[in-house]
């Protein structure tokens, strides 16, 4: 008779031994590691954080941050998302070394490698770990959908797929154009 013995889920001191710059997410106790995003992917990271960082520091709203920085949300799940803000009253999670729970907003830009994930599992963290807006961004068909977390629920509120804008319901004012993400590519 034999027995299988289950595979050692990675925790986060297994991830903060990897390689500093290699790109490496720590999902449901696996360490996964992709490759650089690809052009069109960084420029319309660089479009949304261009528009976002410039609206949340004028009007003191918060912080904003862009990949790679670490979100803590348990010992066996830790995140890079493409862009995340967390509000003035919650700057208290920001630590030295990452972000310690849940940030209010997150983007992710979908890519053929992270994809999956971005739009299964790690779905899933950020609706239980009540991440109050999930926007999630597609390069490749230039779409954009803002999901809002309503009871660890996400519902979507919207999905542009050729032309208009979007608004942030937690994010006082602020809004993206659906052209202005996908210029200049």
């Amino acid at each position: 008779m034999t027995m299988k013995v289950a595979e050692k889920l990675a925790t986060y001191g297994d991830y903060v031994k990897t390689p500093e710059g290699a790109a490496y997410q720590l999902i449901n106790g696996e360490l996964i590691m992709a490759a650089a995003p690809g052009i069109r992917h960084q420029e319309v990271a660089a479009n949304i954080f261009n528009k976002l960082s410039p609206f949340v520091r004028k009007h003191k709203l918060g912080k904003v941050f862009h990949a790679p920085t670490d979100v803590y949300f348990s010992n066996h799940e830790t995140f890079q998302p493409d862009i995340l803000f967390i509000e003035t009253k919650r700057l208290n999670i920001i630590e030295e070394e990452r972000i310690n729970g849940a940030p209010d907003v997150v983007f992710e830009i979908l890519s053929p490698t992270t994809g999956y994930y971005d739009l299964a599992h790690k779905k899933n963290v950020y609706e239980s770990s009540r991440v109050k807006e999930y926007w999630v961004v597609d390069p490749r068909e230039e779409t954009i959908e803002l999901f809002e977390n309503k009871s660890k629920k996400f519902v979507s509120l919207v999905k542009l797929t050729t032309r208009g804008t979007i608004h942030s319901k937690l994010i006082a004012g602020f809004s993206l154009k659906l052209e202005n993400v996908f210029e200049g590519i």
